[in-house]
């Protein structure tokens, strides 16, 4: 019993690390776990236009921030002419075009790619201390007049929100509120409101998005904190609860566009959405991943395509030979013969099997009657091999049989070796357990091809590498396995019936 528990420690550490390790990277990195999960990605251009003075240029625009929800897979900045670089003075990143001598009508482009992402980013909190709005009288006494109404029927900072933005809107309109909306804009209005009952709240630039829109602006809304979170408020509807089309784009910085040396500037965005693979818009948002085999070479990267599913192939041979009682012609290499299936396909590959390994035999026959050393037998059945695999290509190439030529694939050594095992196999027990050992090979090698062939398999194999440790701790516990084979129960049947008799 004492033996038994690290044992089991170890199978649930493996377990827990795969897994756990997996989660992570999917949560962390976007990795889908399904081959064909997709996820909509909207690409939105903002388009600046001024009229340069002919003198030197500072073109600033403000960039969408961290936000949950969303966030940003790629951006790209179109500048013919022009300097380049992010501002990251202030709180919020800018995006800042240069140039010494500009004249004329510019346009400049920012393309910016969005995931609706399920994250959830950390808000900033708001100043510590709130800086008041200054009014003017009679705008102060007309606010204050205004709180005045909606502070008793509020009872926090959303509510209060929620009944200024009725107050605002209600039809005929109060004479303090149509004074005080001829200074300010309702963003505007609503913000100093909130800021002057004491309430944390800004004004922000959002972006609706729409499939296909054209020449858009940002809308003005308000955000007001409550709760350690920023609630976002429409100035003619109120609180805003559905905001999964809604992009965070002005938040921190003074305004959305400065442009220095120029006028008339003017910024329109517009977007459209697509589909795409959610494994590519991993790799375009994150590059090489932390532990990713999309940091080799891709030449590289389709060797290990193949490596990483050998762990999926012994598993099935360690179970159909420990639980099922199958025999095979060698230990692992029906896993062998499965990943040459992998890239010959199936019939084509049992075909050129069989043939060659039959044409093998024949000759095998014959050098077991020249007395030959086990090192010299098995060098002529590699050359031999090499032959008949060459011959069958040339004949296929020439007959037209694009298949046949995928038997270059099969590694010579280990149909060599196949060959002399199932000669010695045929001279000391019968070609019946020839017949055995080497139908019980190709059957798991076609079980472990079709379950390394499943997409699925393939697409964890490849980008979850940490799951092989699941696959170790399968194997381990199957190694423990004592009891009766599947296919021994048969040799006990007789006995059974006896006994029931």
């Amino acid at each position: 019993m004492r033996q038994r528990w690290p044992f089991l420690l170890l199978i649930g550490f493996l377990v827990v690390a795969g897994i756990s390790t997996a989660l992570y990277r999917h949560n962390s990195y976007g990795i889908p776990f399904l081959p064909s999960s997709e996820q909509t990605v909207w690409q939105v251009e903002a388009r600046i236009q001024f009229n340069a003075r002919g003198r030197e240029s500072h073109v600033y625009l403000a960039l969408p921030p961290l936000q949950s929800g969303f966030s940003i897979v790629d951006s790209n900045y179109a500048s013919s002419g022009f300097g380049f670089d992010i501002d990251r003075s202030r709180k919020q990143e800018r995006a800042h075009w240069t140039k010494r001598n500009a004249t004329g009508p510019q346009t400049l482009f920012v393309k910016v790619e969005l995931l609706a992402s399920e994250f959830e980013q950390r808000e900033e909190p708001p100043p510590a201390e709130l800086t008041a709005p200054a009014w003017q009288e009679p705008y102060r006494t007309a606010a204050q007049q205004l709180l005045d109404s909606v502070m008793p029927i509020s009872a926090d900072a959303r509510s209060l929100a929620q009944q200024l933005v009725g107050a605002m809107n209600t039809l005929p309109k109060d004479q303090s509120v149509s004074m005080l909306l001829d200074t300010r804009s309702p963003a505007k209005l609503l913000t100093d409101l909130l800021l002057s009952a004491r309430v944390p709240a800004r004004t922000v630039g959002v972006l609706q998005l729409e499939d296909g829109r054209r020449r858009q602006a940002l809308a003005d809304l308000v955000q007001v904190w409550q709760d350690d979170r920023w609630h976002l408020v429409d100035p003619i509807h109120g609180i805003v609860n559905d905001t999964e089309r809604m992009v965070l784009w002005v938040t921190q910085a003074p305004a959305l566009l400065e442009v220095v040396g120029g006028d008339a500037s003017r910024v329109a965005f517009s977007m459209i959405s697509s589909v795409r693979p959610s494994l590519n818009v991993a790799t375009e948002r994150f590059g090489d991943f932390d532990i990713s085999l999309y940091s080799l070479p891709i030449a590289e990267q389709g060797m290990f395509k193949l490596i990483m599913l050998l762990p999926v192939g012994a598993l099935v041979v360690v179970f159909m030979r420990i639980i099922i009682g199958l025999k095979t012609s060698g230990t692992f290499m029906p896993v062998l013969i499965a990943l040459a299936f992998l890239q010959t396909d199936l019939v084509p590959g049992l075909l050129s099997f069989i043939i060659v390994v039959a044409i093998g035999l024949m000759i095998r026959s014959y050098l077991s009657d020249l007395n030959l050393l086990l090192v010299a037998r098995i060098a002529a059945l590699v050359m031999i091999v090499i032959g008949i695999i060459t011959l069958f290509s040339v004949v296929s190439s020439r007959m037209g049989l694009i298949g046949g030529l995928t038997i270059s694939f099969f590694p010579m050594i280990i149909l060599a070796w196949t060959i002399e095992r199932l000669s010695i196999t045929w001279e000391e027990e019968g070609p019946q357990e020839v017949l055995k050992q080497g139908g019980g090979s190709l059957f798991v090698a076609v079980l472990a091809y079709l379950m390394m062939s499943l997409s699925l398999i393939e697409h964890l194999a490849f980008n979850f590498p940490e799951l092989h440790l699941v696959v170790l701790a399968l194997v381990l516990l199957l190694g423990r396995y004592t009891g009766y084979r599947l296919l021994e129960l048969r040799r006990f049947a007789a006995f059974k019936a006896r006994d029931e008799a």
